[in-house]
């Protein structure tokens, strides 16, 4: 299957803000039913274990309402896994949208700037993570990305996106019917025609600076991807 580039509605905010927000919820449904929180939390608890570290700074990039980010937080917490939490994101009005209920995630660090040029100084977080963000780049700035992840982390820059296939399509189209928004029923199948294989995903993080690259897939169509800054327990 060809990866076909497609604009997709709730980049360009092209709705109401009403319909940003539901879009919003659909995508926190899609994440908690279909792999996106629990890849995640697998990630960074593999980070936490090969850099024997119980506590994670993670910056989480393209965040939208957050709302994902803070799921794998709570759940890491049950593991003995602590995060502090920074929501990065291009919309100040998406990171706004986000829940704040309960002592732990009310304290994450909320910041409106460029994934491409992140706005922080060289090694700030232990962590710098992403889900559902790379398939929107294209390879030029898929490559940049992951140079200013590598850059702004100090252990690990952290992928976690869905993987391009006619099958994975398929099962797009036939839950639509699950979600409510007009964006959602444009974004989804777009998101699985311009998303890269785990196999283009490879080349993208084996050309940067990493020093070691994990890559597997996941349940339901995901890819996860940990690009090491250094090698883990060196």
């Amino acid at each position: 299957m060809k990866r076909v580039p497609t604009a997709e509605l709730l980049d360009a905010d092209a709705g109401t803000t009403a319909e940003v927000a539901v879009s919003l919820r659909d995508l926190d449904h899609i994440n908690r039913w279909f792999g996106g929180i629990s890849t995640s939390q697998a990630l960074l608890a593999h980070i936490a274990h090969a850099a024997r570290l119980d506590r994670l700074s993670v910056l989480e990039v393209a965040a939208g309402s957050g709302n994902t980010a803070r799921a794998v937080e709570r759940r890491l917490s049950k593991q003995g896994i602590l995060v502090d939490l920074t929501l990065l994101d291009r919309a100040p009005s998406h990171l706004a949208g986000g829940s704040h209920s309960g002592s732990r995630v009310s304290k994450a660090v909320l910041v409106a700037g460029d994934a491409l040029t992140l706005p922080f100084r060289d090694n700030s977080f232990d962590v710098v993570s992403c889900n559902l963000f790379v398939h929107h780049l294209m390879p030029p700035q898929a490559e940049q990305f992951i140079a200013e992840g590598l850059r702004v982390c100090r252990h690990a820059l952290v992928i976690n996106d869905v993987s391009r296939s006619w099958l994975h399509l398929g099962f797009v189209y036939l839950g639509l019917p699950l979600f409510r928004s007009r964006i959602t029923w444009n974004d989804a199948p777009a998101s699985v025609r311009q998303a890269y294989t785990a196999n283009e995903m490879k080349t993208f993080l084996t050309r940067s600076a990493a020093a070691k690259v994990d890559i597997k897939g996941y349940f339901l169509f995901r890819i996860g991807a940990v690009a090491w800054k250094s090698q883990p327990g060196a």
